[in-house]
């Protein structure tokens, strides 16, 4: 098994993980036949391994809840679709000021009317 991620999600090097992607959901290949999905928890790091907890496993079953990864293992983010939303509402205003600016810099200045028209 060979998990890559799907198409919405971000590969990021488990070495690159820190305390903004607590809560986000991740996908990554635990060993040679497991692909584990769920939300982290909690992450820490040594020097060789970093140690991915999944939040709300504990007491699942046979479902492991801490995975030790190495740095530079890819570990798939979904979006924070909030951080999402707001990234793109902040790109949108800026290409709408951008040319709100750009047209008024283009326009002339209001003339005064002729006489007769």
């Amino acid at each position: 098994m060979n998990y890559s991620g799907s198409s919405n999600e971000k590969a990021v090097a488990a070495g690159e993980l820190n305390r903004t992607h607590i809560g986000l959901t991740v996908g990554f290949q635990a060993n040679e036949t497991t692909v584990v999905f769920g939300r982290v928890g909690a992450i820490a790091k040594t020097d060789g391994q970093v140690f991915v907890a999944l939040d709300g496993v504990a007491g699942a079953g046979h479902i492991q809840n801490e995975f030790g990864l190495p740095p530079e293992q890819n570990v798939y983010v979904q979006p924070d679709l909030l951080t999402s939303t707001e990234t793109t509402i902040k790109d949108v205003f800026t290409k709408v000021s951008e040319s709100f600016k750009g047209s008024g810099q283009k326009s002339e200045p209001d003339q005064p009317g002729q006489p007769g028209m």
